[in-house]
Order: C-alpha cells, then sequence, then structure tokens
C-alpha cells in the first residue's frame, strides 16, 4: 500500500523503468521531482532482466522511461508531460 498523504489519503505508488544517461529518463524523473510525489526509480539498461520486467508490463515497448501510477502504465516521457500540460496529471498522482 502506498504511504499516507500529508492530509491522510494514500498516494498511489509511482514506478519509473530507466536507463543511465538516457536524457528522456532525467527528464521524467526531474518533473516526478518537481511535483514532490514518492517514486520508486528501476534502473534498467538493455539486458538485464528489469528491462524485461518493464517490457512486459508496458505491453511490450521497449523503450525508457516506462512509467507506472498504481501498476497502471501510463506510458514514457512524452506522455508524462502531455498529462502535465493538459493538466491531468496531478489528479492522476492523487489518491486513487
Amino acid at each position: 500500500m502506498s504511504p499516507p498523504h500529508s492530509d491522510g489519503m494514500r498516494m498511489p505508488k509511482i514506478e519509473i523503468y530507466t536507463q543511465p544517461g538516457c536524457p528522456y529518463c532525467i527528464r521524467a524523473v526531474a518533473l516526478l521531482e518537481k511535483k514532490k510525489v514518492p517514486f520508486t526509480e528501476i534502473n534498467a539498461p538493455h539486458g538485464t532482466q528489469e528491462r524485461v520486467d518493464s517490457r512486459e508490463r508496458s505491453g511490450g515497448k521497449t523503450t525508457v522511461p516506462q512509467i507506472f501510477v498504481d501498476g497502471k502504465g501510463i506510458g514514457g516521457c512524452d506522455d508524462l508531460f502531455a498529462l502535465e500540460r493538459s493538466g491531468r496529471l496531478d489528479a492522476l498522482l492523487q489518491a486513487a
């Protein structure tokens, strides 16, 4: 279960699969940090089990980052920023 938010509501579990040196991963992580939401970063370079896990969980997507909120894939960096631009990211990051 996710940790409670300061107002007592449950925070969703956020996971992001990344690869060292990936500029899209760096941007996505920076946005999540800016939002001050807790998340788990999973290092998933090519050829690792973590990368296989990312591909399987994302329905076959082979790129990073892959971002999951409460186990549901929301896509990668471009998708995360599209949610931010549309104003839907904050609602998604609130308690489910």
